[in-house]
């Protein structure tokens, strides 16, 4: 492999500075649940990071998948992009880095169609994938360390971080979604289900920082598990990061 720690950390901070390195606290994002996954072939690295939660603005909660690569696999096509100028732009603004979002939960009557912040009043059935559930009861939000903010209603983000906890696979990315954007000739070598993520906002702690990313960097080069030894605490919970969603 013609790659060095330094350049993958490299292209990770350029990410950070351009925003689309997973910032956990993210104003915009009530972040329920986690998970890395890396890929590597004799020639080619990449790192996948999930991330679900609840943004209001996107009305439904979602899964963001980002992909970080040497080369990055079937990006969307020019058709996608209101002209091939911005198609061409978006290229040359990330040629390391691609997201994609999936919805792991169905809409339905379980959200309250005119506050959709908000759990219908009521008990309905909720689609999660191939899961029919029942929206939960409040000795379920006290087992998840929930504090339901505005009992008795339920935000459709406490609800995210109790299902994320019930179902968790199922509200993050399957294995084709998490490969989406991976060349089919890598292999996954390291997933990881929590870890110590740097607080990109601010900008002295960009991913270089970071002794996660500085020892999975040596991991993706060398093809090497061994060399992933944190001694910091994983802080990906959600708990870790009281800021996100609250702008």
């Amino acid at each position: 492999m013609n790659w060095h720690p330094e350049d993958i950390l490299s292209i990770l901070d350029q990410c950070s500075n351009n925003f689309t390195f997973p910032m956990l606290d993210n104003g915009y994002v009530y972040l329920a649940a986690t998970r890395m996954s890396l890929y590597r072939s004799t020639q080619d690295w990449a790192i996948v990071i999930e991330v679900f939660g609840f943004s209001p603005r996107a009305a439904i909660p979602d899964t963001h998948i980002y992909t970080f690569a040497s080369q990055v696999h079937d990006r969307p096509p020019a058709t996608n992009y209101v002209s091939y100028e911005a198609y061409e732009n978006n290229l040359a603004s990330n040629p390391h880095n691609e997201s994609r979002f999936i919805y792991p939960i169905a809409e339905g009557e379980w959200q309250d169609p005119d506050e959709l912040e908000f759990l219908a009043r009521g008990n309905y059935l909720v689609t999660v994938r191939d899961k029919i559930l029942p929206t939960l009861k409040t000795a379920d939000y006290l087992h998840h360390r929930v504090i339901l903010q505005k009992a008795p209603r339920v935000q459709v983000f406490e609800f995210c971080r109790v299902l994320a906890g019930l179902v968790r696979d199922d509200v993050l990315a399957n294995p084709e979604e998490r490969r989406a954007n991976i060349k089919p000739e890598m292999q996954l070598i390291l997933q990881l289900e929590e870890w110590s993520h740097p607080n990109v906002v601010d900008k002295d702690c960009p991913p270089s920082t970071s002794e996660t990313f500085q020892q999975l960097a040596k991991v993706l080069v060398t093809g090497d598990t061994t060399f992933y030894r944190p001694t910091g605490k994983a802080n990906t919970h959600w708990e870790n990061w009281p800021e996100g969603g609250t702008l």
